[in-house]
């Protein structure tokens, strides 16, 4: 009897641990989690965003309802390049941006999306070189179709497709839907835009080329910074 009294008391402090490290666990992250997201696009207005000042003139339109119900902003196709600014602050580092874009027709990029790395900034260009390529631009002085961030991809039009980035100061990182395409340590490499108007993007911008494309559900989430 008293060995099963003993054992009794051991399973009970036992289980009683074992809440206490789940409430412990619990408090923990959540503490850790990421603040709301900013809503930089909310399907209803262009708060806060204007025409990118491009050289080629082209439409920019918010249509609600756009295909499926849900307002997006409509980049029209020019001779060259066409997009939206945002004009308010965003964070420099340790943020995620996220962006849903869906090409309606044309032959490159239908999201260049351009956002700040610390002091520098770069763009993610998804689609470009003939409609395609996907990477960072620029590296090193390189463009995003000659760099180590350098794919392909096969875009289908009238399809939305979830681009996402986290920023560090350890690292750029971008996904496009659940597949990662960028995993880049930035330290020892030169970031910066590419030479040419892609800078009228800054601070943080969505640009098309030859192309007319929809974005939607634009948002930045900051991240707590790791601790070291």
């Amino acid at each position: 009897m008293k060995s099963h009294a003993f054992s009794y008391k051991t399973i009970r402090r036992s289980v009683a641990a074992m809440l206490l490290l789940g409430v412990l666990f619990s408090e923990t992250h959540a503490a850790e989690k990421p603040a709301d997201a900013m809503v930089l696009f909310d399907g209803k207005s262009l708060d806060g965003w204007k025409k990118s000042a491009f050289s080629t003139e082209g439409n920019v339109d918010l249509k609600n309802p756009f295909k499926d119900g849900k307002g997006a902003i409509v980049i029209g196709s020019t001779d060259a390049l066409n997009g939206i600014t945002f004009t308010k602050d965003v964070p420099k580092t340790n943020y995620e941006a996220v962006v849903e874009a869906l090409k309606i027709d044309g032959s490159d990029f239908f999201c260049a999306l351009t956002f700040p790395v610390g002091d520098s900034a770069v763009t993610f260009v998804v689609g470009g070189w003939g409609g395609g390529v996907v990477g960072i631009s620029s590296i090193d002085g390189q463009d995003a179709s000659e760099n180590e961030t350098t794919k392909t991809i096969g875009i289908k039009n009238d399809k939305w497709y979830r681009i996402r980035v986290r920023v560090t100061p350890e690292k750029i990182e971008a996904w496009i839907d659940d597949e990662k395409y960028v995993d880049l340590k930035t330290e020892g490499h030169k970031l910066a835009l590419r030479h040419g108007e892609i800078d009228e993007s800054l601070p943080f911008g969505i640009a098309t080329y030859q192309t007319t494309s929809a974005i939607r559900d634009v948002r930045i989430t900051k991240l707590a910074a790791e601790k070291k």
